[in-house]
C-alpha cells in the first residue's frame, strides 16, 4: 500500500473518530439486522456478530462478511441485495426517526475544539457526513463543522483492518501518524489504527471491552467522559516522524 503524502506539523496532536457507534448512535446495526430478512433469520443478526464482521467495513464488504458468518451459500453473489436493502432500511430509519448523537461525545468534541485540535471524522459510511450535519453542536455549527477533515464513504482501495482510511485522514490533517489518537468501536477499527501506528481508543459501549483490547486497543473505556484532555499523550511518538 502507498501511503499518502504527509507534510506534518511536528508534535502537534490529532484527533480521529470513527462515527458510527463512536459519535452518533445510529441506527446501522439495526439496518443491517431488518434487511436480513429475506437472506436469514434477522435474528441470527446480533451485536457480536455486527461487532465482528460488519463494524467499521465498507458496506458490500460487511455484507459479505456477515452473509458468510452466518453460513450462507453464495454470500458474495448475494452480497450486492443485502447491502442494498440495508440502505433502504438505514434510508427509512433515519428519515422517520432520526439519529442521535452520544452527549458524552459531543462533550468530548467540544472539549477539543477549545484546545485547538485538529479533528478529522473517518467513516466507511457513505450517509455519515450527512447524519453529523443533522446534529446540533454549538453557536449555530453542527456536527460535521467541527472536523477539519472529512474522510466518509470514500471509495478507497482498502476497508479497515488497513489504515488506508485513517492514513489519509492524517494527511488532510497534516499531521504525523504517531500523533493521531484515533477513536473506535470496532476491533477492526483499532487495528486500522494500530496498523497506522496511531494511538487507538476503544470505546466499549456495548461491553464489548475485552475485544477492543484483544484488537490492540492502547485504551479502552465506556465514555468519553472518562479521558482528561490534557493527559492525552500519543505513546507512539517517540522521534519525530516524516
Amino acid at each position: 500500500m502507498t501511503r499518502p503524502p504527509i507534510t506534518c506539523r511536528l508534535r502537534t496532536p490529532a484527533f480521529i473518530f470513527d462515527v458510527d457507534g463512536v459519535l452518533l448512535a445510529s441506527p446501522h446495526e439495526r439496518a443491517w439486522r431488518e434487511a436480513l430478512a429475506g437472506f436469514a433469520d434477522p435474528l441470527l443478526f446480533t451485536t457480536a456478530l455486527y461487532q465482528a464482521q460488519v463494524a467499521g467495513r465498507a458496506r458490500l464488504d460487511g455484507a459479505r462478511a456477515a452473509l458468510a458468518a452466518l453460513g450462507l451459500a453464495d454470500a458474495g453473489n448475494r452480497a450486492p441485495a443485502y447491502a442494498a436493502a440495508k440502505q433502504r432500511c438505514l434510508e427509512r430509519i433515519v428519515a422517520t426517526e432520526g439519529v442521535t448523537a452520544f452527549p458524552d461525545a459531543l462533550r468530548f468534541v467540544r472539549a477539543l475544539a477549545d484546545r485547538d485540535w485538529s479533528l478529522a471524522a473517518a467513516s466507511s459510511s457513505k450517509n455519515a457526513e450527512a447524519m453529523m450535519r443533522a446534529v446540533p453542536l454549538n453557536a449555530g455549527r453542527t456536527l460535521l463543522d467541527a472536523f477539519a477533515a472529512r474522510v466518509c464513504g470514500r471509495a478507497l482501495r482498502h476497508s479497515k483492518p488497513n489504515p488506508e482510511i485513517f492514513l489519509l485522514a492524517a494527511a488532510e490533517l497534516r499531521a504525523a501518524p504517531a500523533y493521531c489518537f484515533v477513536a473506535e468501536d470496532a476491533p477492526v477499527g483499532i487495528r486500522a489504527a494500530r496498523a497506522g501506528g496511531m494511538t487507538a481508543i476503544g470505546i466499549a459501549r456495548l461491553g464489548d471491552a475485552n475485544g477492543l483490547r484483544a484488537a490492540g486497543a492502547d485504551r479502552v473505556v465506556t465514555s468519553f467522559d472518562e479521558i482528561r484532555v490534557g493527559d492525552l499523550t500519543p505513546p507512539h511518538s517517540s522521534g519525530d516522524a516524516t
